[in-house]
């Protein structure tokens, strides 16, 4: 059952993502070599909680933790832990917060100092891809006009997409029908219509597309172990354009000028 949402709903949706925005440029504040991705996660809740909501992804069928943080090789699905991130790394912090019984979820990679040159270029065109995607998320379309859009961005550079795991609709639930791949072909799947709302989510390997889910259950590694990069915002159907509902505006005021911040003007949108 796909659910359509009313302006009402979607403005909730809306606000929702405008705490989860905030707890996102909180934790971009604290990223650095030293910190440990447990303290990251503490952060999160606590503004999370104080700004009146409730973080979607603790408690979620038994998930420990406010922040799905994962590091390098790991794809999504990482625990906080006492690892303390270093000089190199690259670090995905996947986040949602239910706000007025309404859920929104993002997620955005950061390098931690000096990454290299191929590692960087992963990232800004991951970033850019989530982009492309929102740029077919549009009534009329269909969900895999979204995936074609994603896939043949990155697959252009020699990147892989992760296949088995996928965006989503969400609403009232975190995860809601339909199931939004970052793969696919035009003109096929769901039909868009306005008043849906979808988590578009590209999960983007620097090396080969398969992954590993170690015995924790949850993280989510590649298995080449080379860098994986994860960028998402939560939208809205329209005519003509997609609303974006959740925003990177208050991490890019917190990482401007710095060397966490990923640009994606630094290549062209395809």
């Amino acid at each position: 059952m796909i659910y359509l949402k009313s302006d009402a709903e979607v403005e909730l949706i809306k606000i929702s993502g405008q705490v989860l925005g905030k707890a996102h440029a909180e934790v971009a504040k604290r990223i650095r070599p030293g910190v440990t991705t447990k303290e990251l996660d503490r952060v999160a809740e606590e503004y999370i909680r104080d700004n009146g909501g409730i973080p979607s992804f603790k408690g979620f069928n038994n998930f420990p933790a406010a922040l799905c943080i994962s590091v390098n090789e790991t794809v999504v699905h990482g625990f906080p832990s006492k690892y303390e991130l270093k000089e190199g790394d690259i670090i995905s912090i996947d986040c949602g917060v239910k706000l007025n019984g309404y859920h929104s979820d993002s997620a955005y990679t950061y390098p931690i100092g000096e990454i290299s040159q191929e590692v960087r270029d992963l990232l800004i065109r991951t970033k850019q891809s989530l982009y492309c995607g929102i740029e077919k998320a549009t009534e009329g379309n269909r969900i895999g006009d979204i995936g074609y859009a994603v896939q043949s961005h990155v697959e252009k550079f020699g990147y892989s997409v992760v296949r088995e795991l996928v965006g989503h609709g969400l609403g009232k639930s975190l995860h809601e029908s339909p199931e939004v791949p970052n793969y696919g072909k035009r003109g096929q799947g769901v039909k868009l219509k306005e008043g849906m709302v979808l988590a578009i989510e590209p999960m983007v390997n620097l090396g080969k597309k398969n992954i590993i889910q170690e015995r924790d259950g949850w993280t989510i590694r590649t298995a080449d172990r080379r860098p994986s990069a994860h960028y998402e915002h939560s939208v809205a159907i329209r005519k003509g354009k997609a609303e974006i509902l959740t925003t990177f505006q208050y991490i890019e005021e917190v990482t401007a000028n710095t060397s966490l911040m990923i640009e994606v003007n630094e290549v062209t949108i395809a």
